[in-house]
């Protein structure tokens, strides 16, 4: 359960960051053309998405929580900005619910 915390952990902030990134990219592109395209970031994202799908997937259903949850965690990876809060907040449920992983 430690390394499925830990890649859930990496991944959200991976995912978190390439997404808010892009967006950012993305904004600065489209009111500037100058600005260069980084479409690799949504590459990156993307892959690194589905990942974190699976790792959170896995480590909702070990811990017994509600589809609602895991609808939670998917959406947050889609919405720039949302998954910190997210991860924040699955992070003090797992470690109050796992003292263990404290």
């Amino acid at each position: 359960m430690t390394k499925l915390f830990a890649a859930y952990r990496v991944l959200a902030i991976l995912v978190g960051v390439f997404l808010l990134t892009a967006s950012i990219d993305w904004v600065l592109h489209a009111i500037n053309s100058d600005v260069p395209d980084l479409w690799w970031l949504w590459m990156m994202h993307g892959w690194i998405y589905i990942v974190y799908l699976v790792v959170a997937f896995v480590l909702t259903h070990r811990l017994g929580w509600s589809l609602p949850e895991f609808a939670l965690m998917l959406i947050a990876g889609l919405i720039p900005g949302l998954i910190f809060w997210v991860e924040h907040r699955a992070v003090e449920r797992i470690r109050m619910e796992n003292p263990e992983l404290a």
